[in-house]
């Protein structure tokens, strides 16, 4: 199954400094169809004003996956960790026991990127922050992993998150494809973050949604230059 959400169908709130699309529920927008896919419980697509950005506030119980797109991120924490995540580069925090955290575009221009939401798989462990470039060059004509729960990923240099899932992401030039082969009773959601795409030959537009299970394989063709992201869970 390939289900492509096109991004004028997703919920949406305009903050004036946040311009927020959700992929899934979220706070006031609600959508019996689009609770989640596998594990994934949030993917917003959110642009942040220049100097503006969210305040201190807590989590737990969720592994949360921050890829940005433009811009650079700036966050603080509880436990005392601070870190400034740029553009193709990604940042985990896996909220376990409770944490509380910032994060600000303290920068003079906008910032693009992808917060994403994975339920975990342990439960009841210590909070914990991470960040890691990843340069784009690194993943050109391929799907590279830049987070995983994964055990055969153990020994990457992914970031480690606590559940059974990765994420993965491609830049592609036109007419490039790349491969990703899955697992029975796996869930995989694709998001071009720039480009226009086709999915096992169903075409999808930069920053729409593309839910995908019970296919073997997944070829993605860039029908112009495009990044690509990808999370797979159970």
């Amino acid at each position: 199954m390939i289900d492509i959400r096109p991004f004028d169908s997703l919920g949406a709130a305009n903050h004036g400094w946040l311009n927020a699309h959700h992929h899934f529920s979220f706070a006031d927008y609600h959508d019996r169809s689009r609770m989640g896919w596998g594990a994934i419980r949030v993917w917003n697509d959110d642009v942040i004003a220049p100097n503006s950005g969210f305040p201190p506030h807590p989590h737990r119980d969720m592994e949360i996956i921050t890829y940005v797109r433009k811009g650079a991120i700036s966050h603080k924490d509880s436990l005392g960790n601070a870190g400034r995540t740029e553009a193709g580069d990604v940042q985990v925090m896996s909220a376990g026991t409770g944490i509380t955290h910032s994060e600000y575009n303290m920068e003079d221009e906008v910032c693009t990127l992808f917060q994403i939401w994975i339920q975990p798989t342990r439960t009841g462990e210590a909070p914990g922050w991470g960040m890691r470039p990843f340069p784009k060059a690194d993943r050109s004509g391929r799907f590279m992993t830049l987070a995983s729960g994964k055990a055969e990923d153990a020994t990457s240099d992914a970031l480690p998150i606590r559940t059974d899932a990765r994420l993965v992401a491609a830049t592609l030039e036109a007419g490039e494809t790349a491969r990703y082969d899955m697992a029975p009773g796996r869930h995989v959601y694709l998001v071009a973050a720039t480009g226009r795409i086709a999915v096992n030959g169903q075409e999808a537009n930069a920053r729409d949604g593309v839910a995908i299970s019970d296919v073997d394989s997944i070829e993605v063709r860039a029908m112009e230059e495009s990044e690509v992201v990808l999370v797979d869970s159970l």
